[in-house]
């Protein structure tokens, strides 16, 4: 494991911090707001000033951020589901190379989705004065679960990789880059936020679960199967539940259709600062896959993942996986402890019979869970992940 990144206040610049930092999607979002809250920390008790530019969400803009264009724009996932947005990427792509040309800011930090910002990074470094900014990217492409080749691809492009996870580091290493597992933000982000808001009820209901996803196109594409799902498992359930089911603002108007047609009490909840707490507070969950069932199992709720995509995009990805698991729980203790059902799997009567073996029998998820806690903690346990990133960022700035 690295060892923490220390910084000395003589080897920190003086004055103003130009940063561009680009999040193509809400994970990213939530992790950019997380890292610029703890770098304009860090700076301050430096005695330095940081200025935020590029492309951002809601969170980010809390954070000061003045995005150049809405984040909706690059949360396109998939082959199939790219192509009909291919001209306007390639624009935007562009406007933020341009975007960055113009600035020359003192690092640019991209933030997940590589096919985005590897094509910017790429972009601005063909111009003439790129070697006066520092490249670092946050959210480690996942090598271990597909294309192995991208990890010489990312040394090249890049002077810093933050991971969230121990395991990625030497991946990069090997090919003569930096590389530092910071932990998980999301840790951080629980800690702060799990009794933020109480939605435990008074009555005798437990609380299920419905995580439809965050981009409009797996919303669309899920929330018949997820909502079909719980139907199914409500119906044969010997406990009485009411539903909740977090989402971002924009997209609540997508999921409320499907809720009515469940005939239960439910609750959206599109309050930020209120995520962790309705994650904890359920009692059991159907998650579409992705960073939300890492978030669960932070939060130590048991629960079950589903995903179908576009068959096309199934076709390719299946033949590059070098993992046979999709759960971040499941990759990082090598052995299926959260059930998947992707694919011709994502099927309401298969998902809602796995969650009815969880209702009756969750000990093990949850001991499970507590491992991966102490996992995500990062190279200094007495950092929180988001710290550990600033101190990373300056701390390249300052080489």
């Amino acid at each position: 494991m690295n060892k923490p990144v220390t910084i000395q206040n003589s080897d920190i610049p003086e004055d103003v911090i130009n940063i561009f930092i680009i999040a193509g999607e809400a994970s990213g979002d939530h992790l950019g707001s997380d890292i610029m809250s703890s770098l304009k920390k860090l700076a301050a008790h430096n005695n330095q000033k940081i200025i935020f530019h590029g492309v951002g969400g809601e969170n980010m803009t809390d954070q000061g951020l003045e995005s150049l264009f809405p984040m909706e724009d690059l949360s396109v996932m998939g082959l199939a589901e790219v192509l009909p947005n291919l001209i306007n990427i390639i624009k935007r792509i562009k406007q933020t190379s341009d975007r960055i040309n113009e600035i020359n800011p003192d690092v640019v930090l991209t933030i997940d989705a590589p096919d985005f910002c590897f094509r910017v990074a790429k972009k601005v470094q063909k111009s003439a004065h790129y070697k006066s900014i520092k490249f670092i990217h946050c959210v480690a492409p996942t090598v271990w679960a597909w294309r192995p080749k991208r990890a010489k691809k990312v040394a090249r492009l890049y002077d810093g990789l933050m991971c969230l996870f121990p395991f990625e580091p030497p991946y990069f290493e090997k090919e003569g880059m930096s590389a530092v597992c910071i932990g998980h933000t999301a840790i951080e982000s629980y800690q702060s936020q799990k009794n933020a808001h109480n939605f435990k009820r008074n009555d005798d209901k437990q609380i299920l679960g419905l995580l439809y996803g965050s981009r409009t196109g797996e919303i669309t594409r899920m929330a018949p199967i997820i909502t079909d799902s719980a139907a199914r498992f409500l119906a044969q359930s010997s406990h009485k539940y009411a539903i909740i089911a977090p989402t971002l603002g924009s997209k609540a108007y997508l999921i409320e259709p499907y809720l009515e047609t469940l005939g239960q009490n439910y609750e959206i909840v599109t309050e930020r600062h209120h995520k962790w707490s309705a994650l904890s507070d359920m009692d059991i969950a159907i998650a579409t896959s992705g960073t939300i069932g890492l978030e669960l199992g932070i939060a130590k709720t048991p629960h079950v993942i589903a995903y179908r995509m576009s068959k096309i995009t199934w076709h390719i990805v299946k033949r590059l996986l070098q993992t046979p698991f999709a759960h971040l729980v499941n990759v990082i203790l090598q052995k299926e402890i959260v059930p998947e059902c992707i694919q011709d799997d994502a099927n309401a009567d298969l998902i809602a019979n796995r969650l009815l073996a969880i209702e009756g029998s969750s000990t093990k998820q949850i001991e499970a869970f507590e491992k991966v806690h102490q996992q995500l903690l990062g190279s200094d346990a007495e950092k929180p992940p988001a710290q550990q990133a600033a101190h990373y960022i300056l701390g390249m700035i300052a080489k």
